[in-house]
């Protein structure tokens, strides 16, 4: 009999700690399986972290210990999910990001083979049933029976469904010349790929990747302007780690990027690759899965989930455009598949490389006081230099005309020439939808989110108003739901208006819209950016989504609308963002023989991230906006750790987010400061009543372990839920 120790995930995170059952079967049940068990009278998924073996009796244990023992339901798994080294990282998330390792262990592993109970109905594993031949003995066989046997004695073992009668088949089963077998079918192929030779690598290209495996730093920043040919040092990179036996992780930070950089893999190194990212199904997942488990792959490719693929002996971990956001976990455990990158290669000894034409600060300022190693791609491929920009100041009148109050004169203009030329535009407004502000005019309800808070934008394609914040949707009304008024004004714009005004002034133009509305369906985006490849389109309309990891080699153009969204947001990170924005967009343009051109329409021509962003001077961004967060002492300066307080009840809320406040305080921890608790931007999340608390510290161990063990009293009292977030992004 065995002593298993499990976790669970039952109700409230708080129960961060383990259970102890019996089990009683032929098995040896080690750490790491999945077991069904019984858990307060209901059927609950456990994770068995540790086991050992009794001699005693379920009495004797009573006995012992002053209560009895359950056993284990049954056991679910055939083997360990996750390796020893999986195991150890998942044990360092959860201690740096103070959540608890049963939300941590969930956010490992595919939906699939997660600690829940919906995993139980699952994807399971296909099987296809094939034909072996036993012996070609054709005695007393039949004519047709015979020529089943030699389709099968020639083909070798081939699908039952192939072998023609099952009644023949059943007869040679019988007489023992063949038998039925069963083998794995994966439903999910990367589509194969014309091989590919290596291109030449430029000069700074070879010194890039030189410098990459001669520095002595784990972590290396490779820094390389827009169209520097990053992603062939990454390929040079990962064909020497699979020259040396060793396995590749190259992380994307959108699910639509990833077909890009899967193609580029695949025709370098054909079926070594496999994929990871949640716009698969959960069978595809499986499968993909459990090949990369079992060593059928030594390339990953993936979003920020793959980054806990089950590789074994992992020598490179590439994150591309490490500068994105998305590689932030919006949920607990709140991770950020960078640090988790970093963790990772500390745990195996990979090389990790952080790639991007625009850093965030905190990579940056490490490269730069040397704790990551640094390898810079300064200029073009092609020897072209950045694109000729123009800044255009939305509050001068004299830049529009009546056929447009969105898109500038000049940008018109040159919108018109690069038509006559045969050549692409690519346009940025990081805003979906066709109006986003809906007042009535009569009596100034202004339409927001019942959930959130957040305003609500009008979608044209299906008449409905819509939250980008958290998801709600509701039918456009025709009148005020307050007054009865008719007369509802609709302001603001997104990329639902500016393709209508495209289509207006230029009619014959080829104009496709790329956003999150029409990337709903998978499909769709890789259709259009194949098509916008072709020249099939001639201006494509998107959001950030375009914005980064493209390469268009007939863009001539790019646009960015209104550069100006992301500086009215609420975060410490607004400049930031826009300069990446606007640089990543600007660098879109001219990737190819012919010279780029770059416009961009703001409000505020003279703040330094649309300035700096329009000519790509990161180095002098990077300079002014450190300077601003050391006043303001926000990241690289500081470590952040945010608490928010849910729930029902408003009044409950606040008075639990005071009071945490006041007893952190008495602590008198050092170096510590405090911003809030405060109403957030959205100050609704799912209905209930939202109170923030930033925690600023420079070093802080004690703080953290107090943190943790304050959030388990606190959790479920008084109807409040509190969540923490290590490393946020926004605030």
């Amino acid at each position: 009999m065995q002593i298993l120790e499990v976790l669970t995930q039952y109700g409230s995170q708080s129960l961060d700690r383990t259970f102890t059952y019996l089990y009683d079967g032929s098995r040896n049940v080690g750490p790491r399986f999945r077991v069904l068990i019984n858990f307060n009278g209901r059927p609950v998924i456990g994770f068995v972290m540790s086991s050992r073996v009794t001699t005693k009796t379920p009495e004797e244990l009573k006995e012992e210990n002053g209560y009895s023992f359950k056993f284990i339901d049954r056991v679910i798994d055939e083997e360990p999910l996750l390796n020893d080294e999986l195991m150890e990282l998942a044990h360092k998330i959860s201690s740096y990001y103070l959540s608890p390792l049963i939300s941590v262990l969930q956010a490992m592993l595919p939906l699939s083979l997660s600690p829940k109970m919906s995993t139980l109905k699952g994807p399971k594993i296909a099987y296809e049933k094939w034909v072996e031949l036993i012996s070609s003995d054709e005695s007393d066989l039949t004519d047709k029976q015979i020529e089943t046997l030699r389709l099968i004695a020639k083909n070798g073992p081939i699908l039952k469904k192939e072998a023609g009668s099952t009644a023949i088949l059943e007869k040679l089963i019988v007489k023992n010349r063949v038998k039925i077998i069963l083998k794995e079918r994966e439903r999910f192929h990367i589509k194969e790929e014309e091989k590919e030779v290596p291109h030449e690598m430029t000069i700074e290209q070879n010194k890039a990747y030189c410098d990459i495996l001669s520095n002595e730093k784990r972590v290396v920043l490779l820094q390389g302007v827009t169209g520097s040919g990053k992603t062939e040092v990454y390929l040079r990179l990962s064909e020497k780690i699979l020259c040396e036996g060793k396995t590749v992780l190259m992380l994307v930070p959108e699910i639509n990027l990833t077909p890009v950089m899967v193609e580029y893999f695949s025709r370098r190194f054909g079926q070594k690759v496999a994929i990871l990212h949640s716009e698969l199904t959960q069978a595809e997942r499986y499968d993909e899965y459990r090949r990369i488990k079992r060593g059928d792959a030594s390339i990953v490719v993936g979003a920020r989930s793959a980054v806990f693929a089950p590789l074994n002996n992992i020598g490179l971990i590439i994150l591309d455009e490490e500068h994105v956001e998305s590689y932030k976990q919006d949920n607990a455990p709140f991770y950020h598949a960078r640090e988790v990158a970093i963790f990772r290669g500390d745990l195996t000894g990979a090389k990790v490389v952080l790639g991007s034409a625009t850093p965030s600060l905190e990579t940056k300022a490490r490269a730069m006081k040397g704790v990551y190693g640094l390898a810079r791609l300064p200029h073009r491929i092609n020897e072209k230099g950045l694109p000729h920009t123009t800044i255009i100041d939305l509050t001068d009148r004299h830049n529009f005309e009546k056929t447009s109050q969105k898109l500038s004169k000049p940008l018109l203009e040159k919108i018109r020439e690069k038509l006559g030329k045969q050549e692409q535009t690519i346009l940025l407004i990081n805003r979906r939808g066709y109006w986003t502000n809906i007042m009535c005019a009569s009596c100034g309800k202004i339409f927001t989110c019942p959930n959130c808070g957040g305003n609500l934008t009008y979608h044209t394609e299906d008449d409905m108003l819509k939250c980008h914040h958290c998801g709600y949707v509701e039918r456009f009304p025709k009148v005020c739901p307050e007054c009865g008024s008719t007369r509802l004004m609709r302001t603001g714009y997104g990329t639902e208006r500016v393709v209508k005004e495209l289509n207006d002034i230029f009619p014959d133009a080829r104009v496709a819209r790329l956003d999150s509305d029409v990337g709903k369906v998978s499909k769709n985006v890789e259709k259009i950016l194949a098509s916008f490849k072709n020249h099939e389109f001639d201006i494509l309309v998107g959001t950030q989504m375009i914005a980064k990891g493209h390469d268009f080699p007939k863009v001539t153009l790019a646009g960015v609308v209104l550069a100006d969204i992301g500086l009215s947001l609420p975060t410490y990170r607004a400049a930031e963002r826009t300069f990446e924005l606007i640089a990543q967009a600007v660098g879109r343009s001219g990737r190819s023989i012919d010279t780029g051109e770059a416009m961009i329409q703001t409000f505020n021509p003279s703040h330094y991230a649309i300035v700096y962003g329009a000519k790509q001077d990161y180095e002098s961004f990077f300079r002014k906006e450190m300077q601003e967060r050391k006043i303001q002492q926000y990241p690289p300066y500081v470590y952040l750790i945010l608490l928010e307080f849910l729930s029902k009840n408003e009044e409950k809320c606040v008075q639990a987010s005071n009071d945490f406040l006041r007893e952190l305080k008495i602590q008198n921890f050092p170096s510590v400061s405090f911003v809030g608790p405060l109403c957030p931007y959205y100050s609704l999340n799912a209905g209930r009543y939202s109170r923030v608390l930033l925690i600023k510290y420079k070093q802080g161990e004690s703080l953290r372990a107090y943190l943790q063990d304050m959030v388990r009293r606190y959790s479920g009292l008084s109807n409040v839920d509190i969540s923490i977030n290590v490393d946020p992004l926004d605030y």
